[in-house]
């Protein structure tokens, strides 16, 4: 690595981040494409097959991070960063074709290795840099998951130009060979303009570059980044048809708000790691998880109209119902009045209701001429419990939680070159491809979940649980370092 940052330094940084935003605006295609060709029912997928074919590129991205790591530590990045750009076009291209959900499975995972680009990135980038300013540079350069918001912006509205607003359905195949084009711009910019280096001390066999993944430090950095990245990657992706199903909102609109998921946590990623090289990264990290605990509880809560019996009215003694009205029972002489329904809960829907509200109201159960006894109930109550979960409120908390991943991406990798100063790539890859499965993983337990449940919201629940999990071992582990190290402290934290 660099003693000091020079013209040549930000020069890398620059096309690192550039040809990563390129990648991963193409890594995640598949989540409007899908999208709207299972809405438009081009191909009769369900929520199985669609959380399938938005992990499939996730997988080959995550799975040959690894390898793409230990190459650009021994090669350098520009060789493997260009070879990956111009193989991915090739799939990319022949996805254009696919007419079947194999064809269009085998195209994905092509594709899909565009994610390798962020191993090969770190790595590439972290040489370039002295130890004192990579947090700030790789925060920099993760920003480049701004290109998931790219696609979920533009691919809807160009999605609806290519189909003449849906009547000519077969123009989705123009899409894909705009991103094949673009693999190959950005192929030819970085062979010209991008310049190689490696680092100084490469261990000298593959059994020594794989040695740090022995450290059970590696295996937990990559559970944080299961969470901060990996669900990251998948609700950039999820979004679109969540917007879609839960909220009826067009594929546009739909996609512009997912893109304000995803674009704020590509931009402040750079922030964070600014944030860790300035507070370290344990405590920024302690934020997150917090936080990403608190925010997926709240969302865990679904829109919803729960009835329940409320409080009736039974007769004070025996006797003979005369008259029953929508608010008044009388039996005999004696009148009970009936509560009734204050609220227009369908009126509510064109207004924002932050908390749940109820209303409640009483139905009579007898008829005129019933005889009744004492205690007998009268009119049944009902109780009606009404939460709205607006669809602005859950996109401000989405954006929210977006960018507090953002920032626990950078953190978790500011960890890596001070543990790891001269196997970055490795280390870095192990980590990505532990994030990468994230990505892979969650869609398609998304859909088994809501196949299962029937409910949108299980996302949120499998997110809070995995929050629960990363914040406890963390935790757990600073307890324990802090009791070795420093046992005088332990009574303080």
């Amino acid at each position: 690595m660099e003693e000091v940052a020079t013209s040549k330094s930000h020069r890398a940084l620059f096309l690192n981040t550039l040809a990563f935003t390129v990648c991963f605006a193409a890594w995640m295609m598949n989540g409007v494409l899908v999208t709207f060709l299972s809405t438009n029912r081009v191909f009769d997928w369900g929520p199985v097959e669609i959380g399938w074919l938005m992990g499939i590129p996730v997988l080959t991205g995550a799975l040959f991070r690894l390898p793409a790591g230990i190459l650009t530590d021994k090669y350098g990045g520009k060789p493997i960063y260009a070879g990956l750009l111009f193989f991915c076009a090739i799939p990319m291209y022949l996805l254009s074709t696919a007419e079947t959900f194999w064809e269009f499975a085998l195209y994905s995972a092509g594709f899909g290795m565009a994610g390798v680009s962020f191993s090969i990135g770190i790595a590439f980038s972290s040489v370039w840099y002295p130890p004192h300013r990579q947090g700030t540079a790789l925060g920099i350069f993760g920003a480049g998951n701004a290109g998931a918001a790219l696609t979920t912006l533009f691919a809807p509205t160009l999605l609806n130009y290519l189909t003449n607003d849906a009547s000519d359905l077969e123009g989705w195949r123009s899409l894909p060979i705009y991103y094949a084009a673009m693999f190959i711009v950005m192929w030819i910019i970085f062979l010209i303009f991008s310049e190689n280096k490696k680092p100084a001390h490469t261990p000298p066999d593959l059994a020594g570059m794989l040695r740090p993944l022995r450290d059970i430090r590696v295996w937990r950095f990559g559970m944080y980044y299961f969470l901060v990245f990996g669900c990251f990657v998948a609700f950039s992706q999820w979004l679109v048809p969540y917007f879609v199903n839960v909220y009826y909102l067009p594929l546009v609109t739909a996609g512009i708000l997912a893109s304000l998921f995803s674009l704020p946590s590509g931009v402040i990623r750079a922030a964070g790691g600014w944030m860790s090289d300035a507070w370290g990264a344990r405590q920024v990290m302690y934020w997150v998880l917090g936080l990403s605990v608190a925010i997926s509880f709240m969302l865990v809560i679904p829109k919803m109209e729960i009835y329940s019996p409320g409080e009736g009215i039974l007769a004070q003694r025996p006797g003979v119902v005369t008259e029953v009205t929508e608010t008044r029972i009388v039996v005999d002489d004696q009148v009970y009045q009936l509560k009734l329904k204050e609220k227009d809960f369908d009126a509510l829907d064109d207004s924002i209701v932050v908390f749940p509200t109820k209303d409640t109201w009483q139905e009579a159960l007898v008829e005129v001429g019933q005889k009744v006894g004492r205690r007998e109930l009268l009119a049944k109550g009902v109780t009606l419990i009404y939460f709205q979960a607006n669809v602005w409120i859950f996109a401000g908390l989405v954006i929210i939680l977006g960018s507090v991943w953002g920032v626990g991406k950078a953190a978790v990798y500011k960890h890596i070159p001070d543990y790891f100063p001269d196997q970055v790539g490795v280390v870095g890859g192990m980590v990505g491809v532990i994030g990468g499965l994230g990505g892979f993983f969650s869609p398609i337990i998304f859909g088994y979940l809501l196949d299962a449940t029937g409910l949108w919201t299980s996302a949120w629940m499998f997110m809070w649980v995995i929050s629960v999990i990363s914040l406890f071992w963390m935790h757990n582990v600073i307890v324990r370092m802090m009791r070795d190290e420093a046992p005088e402290a332990v009574s303080r934290f």
